[in-house]
């Protein structure tokens, strides 16, 4: 669940000014510290999955020959060799499981920061932390709707993965970031 830093950082500035500022069931000693740290562990689980999927590339490049041999899809071959490699690595590659895997880092650090206290009991606090993230969550699908939209208006015969289909969609990503301020 890789989100652009911008988008990040919103999510830290929602969880501090609706938990801690609004409904006050979050006290915070240091709110930037405490935003930071949520930074943080979506960044971590950013390079985690980044490490996955390098994982992913660099066994099937020792082992092309095999995939050539046995006439394997390399997409197909990617997915199951990144599938094995997550479960060694406990990282979920469900987009609710691994949001749901990063909301509990941000539960954890909760309750065991002791510059933090809490009103309320960490369920309630754990549903709003996951009604704050799937917010953002459907901010970036706007965007990547968006973005397949454009990108199929350009031209349909584009096959999605292709050196030309990632050229543009990292250009109309930006333009889209951007555009809503997130870039």
């Amino acid at each position: 669940m890789r989100l652009p830093d911008r988008l990040i950082e919103a999510i830290g500035e929602s969880i501090v000014e609706e938990l801690a500022n609004k409904e006050k069931i979050l006290e915070l000693e240091d709110p930037l510290i405490f935003k930071k740290k949520i930074i943080r562990i979506f960044r971590e689980a950013t390079e985690e999955e980044k490490k996955l999927e390098e994982r992913a590339k660099e066994v099937l490049k020792q082992n092309l020959d095999i995939l050539e041999k046995e006439n394997i899809d390399y997409r197909t071959a990617f997915l199951a060799v990144k599938r094995k490699l997550a479960e060694e690595m406990d990282i979920n590659i469900d987009k609710r499981e691994r949001l749901n895997q990063i909301i509990n880092r941000i539960m954890n650090l909760i309750m065991e920061d002791e510059s933090i206290e809490i009103y309320e009991d960490p369920p309630v606090i754990r549903r709003r932390i996951r009604e704050i993230v799937l917010g953002a969550l459907k901010i970036e699908e706007e965007i990547e709707r968006e973005v397949r939209r454009r990108i199929k208006k350009y031209s349909g015969d584009i096959l999605e993965g292709s050196p030309e289909w990632n050229i543009l969609w990292r250009r109309i990503y930006e333009d889209e970031l951007k555009k809503r301020g997130l870039a």
